[in-house]
């Protein structure tokens, strides 16, 4: 049966806190697909297509044609940095595109000036900035930010908002007390607690305003009791956490391959360059540990050591990343990946990933954005674990494991699509075509 969505009419607001190098790179992508310059290579909403019914019937329409979408026209920019460079400026300031197309947008980027940001150095300790808002409290500073959204909405003329967290990294948080209830987060907002970090304070006012949330970082942000109670009570969709690129999209593209063919590994060792302002901020131990935790945990639940512990019992799985300023937004990510086969035998593995961080994770923040108000129009309040696909830590519900598998990811998010419109699911067992 298919499910009702309220139509996307009127214009999408995109609100993004942290105006960086992902951030300019979306907008700027966005703006030059717009005017024909460029391909949206690595959308799925863009160039994405599902199959519909039989594989005998021929159907597989665009995603974008498929499910009602907001289009790319429709969307309309504001966001929140700590600096005062318009979104123009902070692309060239990032150096991930090149000068020649940003100056055929430079008009529309320039017309993009952040809002002051909600920051704490105690959270991001490598970076300082001054466009920052003052309070007394969080609670103040969530309400200075749900004041920002409205008076965004009324300008802009935008008909309803999503927000994807596209900042830095914070410094590690694990849930407690102050996190266990909407209560207690509540009342942690209006006593300064030091648990509560500034992504939680975006999180609570995004939500607050009816506004979706995605969270392109690794921190703990919307991921805790509290907030999951409030986005279900809302019915406000969210999800997160830390986009897939880089070295830990190959790790998912690759490990459901080892595991497929019943390979053994012994070890694993990544290390990455990388020299943006994401790398410097990964410089601090702190940051580091969030970020840490989150690649970590892809391996595990994948190969299900204790599932088959011949194969993967005693793997040793090493994760560092280092700071390198001349490399700027190109990363590198070495892998070593100590194998063995039949017998026992050793194989080795090794991958140079020479990418473009932002390059990656553009495309990512563009499919966020249009699925999670699809989610919301669709009535989808709280988690979106079909949107899992993009995510190196995926949320989900209290109780189970992270699906990291980007196979079975990919498969979830299309049959949820599917479902959405009431197509029969794909389960790929095809028997049918041999009775």
């Amino acid at each position: 049966m298919e499910r009702k969505i309220a139509p996307p009419e009127g214009k999408l607001g995109v609100l993004l806190p942290g105006m960086g190098a992902v951030s300019t790179t979306f907008m700027a992508g966005v703006q030059a697909v717009r005017k024909g310059l460029a391909e949206p290579i690595g959308s799925l909403t863009q160039m994405g297509t599902i199959r519909l019914g039989k594989r005998t019937e021929g159907r597989s329409p665009a995603i974008k044609d498929f499910v009602p979408l907001a289009g790319l026209d429709d969307l309309v920019f504001a966001g929140w940095d700590i600096f005062e460079e318009n979104a123009y400026e902070a692309a060239a300031h990032a150096g991930v595109l090149e000068t020649s197309l940003l100056d055929k947008i430079r008009g529309e980027l320039e017309a993009v000036r952040p809002m002051r940001a909600v920051f704490d150095n105690h959270y991001v300790r490598r970076l300082e900035g001054s466009h920052v808002k003052k309070g007394e409290t969080w609670w103040d500073l969530a309400e200075q930010l749900r004041e920002d959204i409205r008076s965004f909405k009324k300008s802009s003329g935008v008909s309803r908002c999503v927000m994807v967290w596209c900042a830095s990294t914070e410094i590690f948080i694990k849930p407690g007390p102050v996190h266990a209830s909407l209560e207690a987060f509540e009342k942690g907002l209006r006593e300064n607690d030091p648990m509560i970090s500034p992504s939680m304070v975006y999180a609570y006012a995004a939500i607050r305003e009816g506004v979706p949330y995605a969270n392109g970082a690794p921190n703990l942000s919307a991921d805790f009791p509290a907030m999951v109670h409030l986005a279900k009570e809302m019915s406000v969709p969210i999800a997160g956490k830390d986009f897939k690129t880089g070295q830990t999209l190959m790790k998912t593209i690759l490990a459901p391959g080892f595991k497929a063919r019943l390979l053994g590994i012994r070890g694993w060792f990544s290390t990455n360059i990388l020299g943006n302002r994401d790398g410097e901020v990964l410089d601090d131990p702190d940051s580091f540990k969030t970020k840490e935790e989150s690649k970590l945990s892809v391996l595990e639940t994948i190969l299900q050591p204790k599932l088959y512990p011949q194969l993967y019992r005693d793997l040793y799985h090493k994760v560092r990343i280092n700071y390198y300023p001349p490399r700027g937004d190109n990363k590198e990510g070495w892998d070593n990946i100590d194998i063995f086969g039949w017998l026992g035998y050793p194989m080795q593995i090794k991958v140079d990933f020479l990418c473009r961080d932002s390059i990656l994770a553009a495309p990512i923040v563009l499919d966020l954005a249009l699925f999670m108000d699809l989610a919301k129009r669709a009535q989808m309040g709280g988690i979106q674990e079909w949107l899992s696909f993009y995510f190196k830590s995926p949320q989900h519900a209290e109780g189970l494991y992270a699906e990291h598998d980007l196979f079975i990811q990919l498969m979830k998010l299309k049959n949820t699509l599917r479902h959405l419109r009431g197509e029969e699911l794909i389960t790929h067992l095809g028997l049918e075509y041999y009775d």
